[in-house]
């Protein structure tokens, strides 16, 4: 089958794994992929996709083959795939806006962030770049709070042609406006803020999924999660958690019986362990009422690898996007979106987000 080419917008952690993974995968055989949820969507295995195009503004990445920047720091995920051949895809400097948060230049010192000092590119040679790599999907992993970086990046995708896959808490695919935009088009997006396989949002959706389901009334509840990776290190800024908490809190709102009172649920990010890397700590609490208004609460501590956990997913979304491609559909993918993203257009329970793709992957359902 032919490739399906992707650029990638933003060459930290999550590339990084992505990358590896699609290495990883590629002798492997069904009975050996450990760590997918499908190993075939519409006859496209992991290693059916290729990296053709990737923007970066770090001084250390830009310039270097991809097969190289992903392994340069600050990049600090696991390595589980150490052989990747040269690509010949440079890493081509991209345009800065708000996707470095002004506390971040306090760290240069210590060697965690350096902007490059080449001339930034401007919408129309980003969208030469994407169109002359021959993308057809574009991969947003910009930085928390990158607002006005990601609807550029957007406005570039929509005038190159490309798909979009956004996996960062900036409201676009869930944005009826910029929704629209791309159907027009008839260029499929799938988004926003990724999930992980098994991560804090998913797992805490799960247990107040339980809560319901077993006629607990969940009473107050708490998610705090801790990092060391650079993504982490941007959230200090709290001023660019708004959208983060908003997507992280509606996913756990929304399978609830009822909703809870904004001051009985909190959920963020919660603190930069420079020592933890890439490894991503929840701390989560739930108390609730059971038969005869009798309290029990639970209290769970879950450790994962952030960045292959949410590879997981978005090497399903990619697939995905791929097949509304061949499909000639545009705008919101409602299934893949809400299997794989915390705020996706429309909410679905989990299980039910999971056989609505099964359903799009073999053409029973057209979103």
């Amino acid at each position: 089958m032919e490739k399906i080419k992707i650029a990638i917008i933003g060459i930290g952690n999550c590339a990084s794994s992505l990358l590896q993974g699609i290495y990883y995968y590629k002798d492997r055989k069904a009975e050996d992929a450990i760590g997918l949820m499908h190993w075939d969507i519409g006859g496209y295995k992991p290693s059916d996709i290729e990296v053709v195009a990737a923007i970066d503004i770090d001084q250390r990445k830009v310039g270097l083959d991809l097969s190289e920047a992903i392994f340069t720091r600050p990049n600090c995920t696991i390595i589980f795939q150490e052989e990747i051949p040269e690509l010949g895809v440079k890493v081509s400097m991209g345009k800065v806006l708000d996707g470095v948060a002004p506390h971040m230049a306090e760290y240069n010192k210590n060697n965690t962030f350096i902007i490059s000092d080449k001339p930034e590119n401007d919408k129309e040679e980003i969208v030469k770049i994407l169109k002359g790599s021959g993308a057809e999907i574009l991969l947003n992993y910009l930085p928390v709070g990158s607002e006005e970086a990601t609807r550029f990046y957007a406005e570039c995708a929509l005038e190159a042609g490309l798909a979009l896959i956004n996996n960062i808490p900036v409201f676009i695919v869930s944005n009826p406006t910029w929704a629209a935009r791309f159907e027009e088009k008839n260029l499929p997006i799938v988004g926003d803020d990724i999930k992980a396989q098994i991560g804090a949002t998913i797992t805490h959706r799960t247990l107040a999924n339980l809560f319901k389901d077993r006629g607990v009334k969940l009473e107050r509840t708490y998610q705090l999660n801790t990092g060391g990776n650079t993504d982490f290190l941007n959230m200090l800024n709290r001023s660019r958690l708004d959208s983060k908490k908003e997507s992280k809190t509606e996913a756990v709102q929304s399978v609830l019986a009822e909703r809870m009172e904004p001051e009985n649920i909190h959920i963020g990010p919660s603190d930069y362990v420079p020592w933890q890397k890439d490894n991503k700590l929840c701390f989560l609490r739930m108390e609730g009422k059971t038969f005869g208004d009798v309290p029990m609460n639970i209290e769970l501590r879950l450790s994962v690898e952030d960045s292959p956990n949410s590879a997981g997913c978005v090497i399903d979304a990619i697939r995905c996007c791929k097949l509304a491609l061949e499909r000639n559909i545009g705008g919101q993918l409602t299934s893949i979106s809400a299997f794989t993203m915390k705020h996706p257009p429309k909410q679905f329970p989990d299980d039910e987000a999971r056989d609505m793709v099964d359903e799009f992957i073999i053409g029973k359902r057209k979103r």
